[in-house]
């Protein structure tokens, strides 16, 4: 009975995942948005079962590519000319036969068999049961493996240009190492709110709230916890004891030797983390962003830290006159396709495009541009990305410098996931000529 017991909940799981697949195929969703809104909706149920739903939705996500291209080898028509519930069932039943050894193919098989039954599909259950049998004997045979020399696309379930690009900014073996990394499972990083606590105080509730943590690997602030699925249970969160940053992000903040009472301009400042921590450090912050729905996202996180910002609505864009020169340090996290955080959003790969990447480091120059005006004489300006290309970032920067020569670069740092102990991350700190 125990076992039956299991397997229901697993199947339960199943449809769930497939609700969630089908939300990012359709609605062209981030799978992080569509995971959290599903699990929400399980919150109350096994924790065993929300880990299943995890597991599958994200690793259905994150070798995507590599489940599609296997797929095209036995199917007569391409995935992606697939009904969209066909193309998630078979998507989700070969990750499960590649990299969930605890489910055996006879389960895979079966289970799909009754997903189709169940979405009133029974017309296309040969098609999907010979498809996914002819992986099944592919992969037995070796095909993974033989896909996996010849093509680091398929390896790592990345574009090709994408790869092109990565290597031509970092050499080859960074960008296997990164790629690699983003397969692996990552702690989550918080910051410690150090004008309620130190940060052992902190590592000593979570310890006794039996959750694992240990200290950050170079920011005196940072925490790093793990096996975490609702960051909003762990000891602390509701007293405003941490904040969820990771620590390339905490180092950029702390970059800026921020002193007591500085004024501090954030630009493109939701969910705020930025702004929070130069707040936790002393500086009087100025917190925009493009709309109330982002700005709401400041405020509530600056509420729940007990911290006093002012939070305004405003287009990083659009000069605001009366602000020239009048800040001690203006902080920029500028628009950027986000692939330093391919670990943790692991369907950025598939979003992104040359043509987007152009247009988004146009758009982070531009910001750039209004920035300076804003920065006072002897004051300092942080540029700060979260991806990990040379146009978007170091480019950026230099273009920056060489437009308005009232700037000296003092400080500039790349972090790569799978090199460093953090996600990708960029930032260059940039001081104007007193």
């Amino acid at each position: 009975m125990a076992g039956e017991g299991k397997k229901e909940r697993r199947d339960s799981a199943r449809d769930v995942a497939l609700e969630i697949l089908l939300d990012m195929d359709r609605n062209g969703r981030f799978s992080s948005i569509a995971l959290e809104e599903g699990l929400r909706k399980i919150q109350f149920q096994e924790k065993e079962k929300r880990a299943f739903v995890t597991r599958l939705v994200e690793g259905t996500t994150e070798y995507r590519l590599q489940l599609d291209m296997l797929l095209d080898l036995y199917a007569a028509r391409p995935v992606e000319k697939q009904k969209p519930k066909v193309r998630s069932i078979l998507r989700m039943s070969v990750y499960q036969m590649l990299y969930m050894d605890s489910v055996p193919d006879r389960a895979v098989l079966s289970e799909a068999a009754a997903l189709m039954k169940k979405n009133h599909m029974e017309g296309l259950l040969g098609v999907v049961n010979g498809i996914l049998r002819s992986v099944q004997r592919g992969v037995e045979s070796g095909v993974v493996r033989e896909l996996s020399e010849k093509s680091l696309s398929f390896r790592y379930s990345a574009p090709d240009w994408l790869i092109r690009r990565l290597t031509e900014d970092h050499g080859q073996e960074k960008t296997e190492k990164l790629l690699e990394a983003s397969f692996t499972d990552r702690p989550l990083t918080v910051r410690c709110n150090r004008r309620k606590q130190e940060t052992a105080d902190l590592l000593r509730l979570f310890t006794e709230g039996e959750v694992v943590a240990e200290a950050g690997k170079e920011s005196l602030a940072a925490v790093r916890v793990k096996d975490v699925d609702f960051v909003r249970r762990l000891p602390g969160y509701r007293d405003g004891c941490f904040s969820v940053q990771d620590e390339s992000s905490m180092l950029a903040v702390e970059a800026l030797e921020l002193k007591q009472g500085e004024s501090v301009l954030d630009m493109c400042s939701s969910p705020g983390g930025k702004a929070c921590y130069a707040a936790e450090l002393g500086a009087d912050v100025t917190a925009r962003d493009l709309t109330e729905d982002k700005t709401e996202r400041i405020r509530e996180n600056a509420e729940r830290l007990g911290l006093s910002l002012r939070i305004e609505v405003q287009d990083a864009l659009l000069p605001v006159p009366e602000d020239r020169e009048r800040y001690d340090a203006v902080m920029a996290d500028v628009p950027c396709s986000g692939l330093g955080v391919m670990g943790r959003k692991n369907d950025i790969k598939y979003h992104v495009t040359p043509e987007g990447i152009r247009e988004l480091a146009l758009q982070g120059r531009e910001i750039l541009d209004v920035a300076a005006g804003y920065v006072r004489p002897g004051g300092r300006l942080l540029f700060s990305t979260c991806t990990i290309l040379n146009e978007e970032d170091r480019e950026t920067a230099e273009a920056f410098l060489k437009k308005h020569p009232e700037f000296t670069k003092r400080k500039e740092r790349l972090f790569l996931q799978g090199i460093d102990p953090c996600d990708g991350f960029y930032y260059c700190i940039m001081e104007k000529h007193a």
